[in-house]
């Protein structure tokens, strides 16, 4: 609990340890913001862009808390910018595994969290990169081409800029990621939490890269604050599985999903990323293998898609699902071969949006 002017609190139940912390990050959090809080009152008056901001980190860092701070203290002061969610192992906007944007415009709440009403959501089907990483990297682009298309269409939208969670993996192939997305994205500031070796390798890689606002990319160093847990990998996964168990039944277990046994035959599941690739023997001489990540291949319903969590696509054709926006989710509960039904687990009982859904390695059980 951080106040800005004191509080009094009423505590119930049993705390397991309480005590007031008298060397705090957050003086330095609230200077960042107002930081970007001149900068996008700069890009206001000017008619420019406004801060794009990439929080990074290893993981349980504060990433996720640093972007909701950020986020409320702009719309206090009367900013909406978009949050963008590129960590497909947790899911902030909508359930893990995906890559999403939403228009922040007013306070996110503990109860309610992010806005979801007309969220940017694509479907990665994995919570680790390195399952696909090509697909990866172009749905980042996708991402970022569609909300450059908003910001240059919108001043308002270009004024307030955007702030983006990253993956807590930093390392290899994390870090590559992680700079294709800063790079992608035109940032103009990284914050770095916690990390020193991250914030020198970001620092010396950034140094003559220009960001949105036509400036040096500024990389900031932040320590995370106390009261960021460190967590197990059976937590995450049960955070996971809690994520997408609220996307069908609500944050407070006020919504009411509906479960609905579907044709198979008229089911079209197609899986991403996974194009056949022939061996390097049967290339010509001297040519390297072509691979193809990008393409989408049918899939067999069977018991196999049981307990697995499938994206709705609005692709009207197989070949846009991947760069198609998703509708929604629907989970596998059950497949009777005998009988070609389906036991879906939806989120309502009106027919789906699209006719083509997706499906990855994400795999849980919804109770």
């Amino acid at each position: 609990m951080f106040t800005w002017h004191a509080c009094k609190l009423a505590i119930e139940g049993e705390p397991d340890f309480v005590y007031v912390a008298e060397d705090t990050p957050n003086v330095s959090y609230i200077n960042c913001h107002q930081v970007l809080h001149n900068l996008r009152q700069e890009a206001q008056a000017s008619g420019g862009q406004g801060p794009r901001v990439v929080v990074a980190g290893p993981t349980d860092s504060g990433k996720s808390s640093m972007c909701r701070m950020l986020l409320n203290w702009a719309v206090r002061a009367q900013h909406q910018p978009t949050y963008v969610d590129l960590d497909i192992g947790q899911g902030s906007i909508t359930v893990p595994g995906c890559l999403a944007a939403t228009p922040v415009e007013a306070p996110i709440t503990i109860e309610e969290g992010y806005p979801t009403q007309a969220p940017l959501v694509y479907f990665f089907g994995h919570t680790s990169p390195d399952k696909q990483e090509e697909l990866y990297r172009y749905l980042v682009d996708k991402l970022c081409s569609v909300l450059d298309s908003r910001a240059s269409s919108s001043p308002e939208v270009a004024a307030a800029g955007m702030v983006v969670n990253t993956m807590g993996c930093v390392d290899g192939l994390g870090y590559e990621l992680l700079l294709h997305a800063i790079k992608s994205l035109k940032a103009d500031v990284v914050l770095v939490m916690e990390q020193d070796r991250l914030f020198t390798q970001l620092t010396n890689q950034l140094k003559s890269e220009v960001g949105a606002m036509g400036k040096t990319v500024s990389v900031v160093k932040l320590y995370k604050s106390g009261g960021v847990a460190q967590r197990s990998s059976s937590a995450r996964q049960q955070a996971r599985a809690a994520r997408i168990k609220e996307y069908f039944y609500g944050p407070d277990g006020g919504l009411q999903p509906v479960s609905v046994d579907l044709d198979a035959t008229n089911m079209r599941v197609f899986r991403s990323g996974t194009g056949p690739r022939p061996p390097s023997s049967a290339l010509p001489l001297g040519q390297a293998r072509a691979a193809n990540p990008l393409k989408v291949t049918p899939v067999v319903v069977s018991p196999e898609l049981e307990q697995s969590l499938l994206a709705v696509s609005h692709a009207q054709v197989p070949d846009q699902l991947l760069p198609s926006n998703v509708a929604g989710f629907v989970w596998i509960n059950g497949v009777d071969v005998t009988s070609n039904k389906v036991t879906c687990l939806m989120p309502t009982s009106a027919a789906m949006p699209g006719s083509y859904l997706l499906t990855g390695t994400i795999k849980t059980f919804v109770q």
